[in-house]
């Protein structure tokens, strides 16, 4: 601990290298994934062949795709995001399609029922009813990410790597267990984080106990039933308050112009 506090100014500049090459490839391939998961959710035929070339992907050794890519960017931070990204992607996909795949069909009639279009109905109805599902693959990429920067310090640029490779050259075992325990702390930070959006954005779930109906396929196909039900009836509180609101202006009006 003392070497830690000793060094603390360039522990935070490792720490701060390593939460951008590990975030900026989570933040890159979920903007990939949500469009491509949509388009595999309602192209069926399109998920296999994505789902494999994800797959082939993910399989490429790291250090191959760093040497493969530094002809072309160089020792930059570039040449480790790349990478990470499309190591993401094999995670992030499934999830989006998993998530829309949830969504019971009755939701999706009813909400139909309600005149939402296919694109307002995916933004205000599906999405929200699949964010436990993406969020929960967005937990396992942004840990494996944060797990996986440390190879690039292979060549040279790996944040919290640097302690791994420094301490095993110089036989300094306290410096491999500060990056271990630092690397361990930001997973765990950035889980954290995950889990407090998910909370945030899915407050018709705050009153359910996932204990038992997480295990049981029946149930938690039940209980995300459930979950649109209420999303849509939240949709339709709003929409009958904004027609209230609306037909008690017009009798004001119309009263004051008598």
């Amino acid at each position: 601990m003392s070497w830690a506090w000793a060094n603390r100014d360039f522990l935070l500049g490792l720490i701060g290298d390593h939460l951008v090459l590990a975030l900026v490839p989570i933040v890159v391939g979920i903007a990939i994934a949500l469009p491509a998961g949509v388009l595999c959710a309602r192209f069926r035929w399109a998920y296999p062949p994505v789902l494999s070339a994800t797959t082939i992907l993910y399989a490429i050794p790291s250090l191959a795709f760093f040497m493969i890519l530094i002809d072309y960017t160089g020792l930059t931070r570039t040449t480790v995001i790349i990478p990470l990204t499309l190591f993401s992607l094999s995670i992030l996909i499934p999830a989006v399609v998993d998530g829309l795949r949830s969504v019971p069909e009755p939701v999706r009639q009813a909400a139909t029922a309600m005149g939402f279009g296919p694109l307002r109905r995916l933004v205000t109805v599906e999405l929200p009813v699949a964010i436990p599902v993406i969020i929960g693959g967005l937990r396992v990429a942004t840990v494996s990410s944060i797990s996986l920067v440390s190879v690039g310090q292979l060549i040279g640029i790996g944040g919290l790597g640097y302690l791994f490779i420094d301490g095993e050259q110089r036989f300094f075992m306290t410096e491999i267990v500060v990056g271990i325990v630092l690397s361990i702390v930001l997973a765990l930070l950035a889980d954290s984080v995950l889990v407090l959006l998910r909370r945030l954005l899915t407050p018709w779930l705050r009153g359910r106990s996932g204990t038992g109906r997480a295990r049981d396929p029946g149930l938690r196909a039940a209980a995300t039933g459930r979950a649109g039900e209420r999303r849509l009836a939240g949709l339709q509180r709003e929409k009958a308050g904004a027609g209230a609101g609306g037909g008690a202006a017009g009798a004001v009006s119309t009263e004051g112009a008598r």
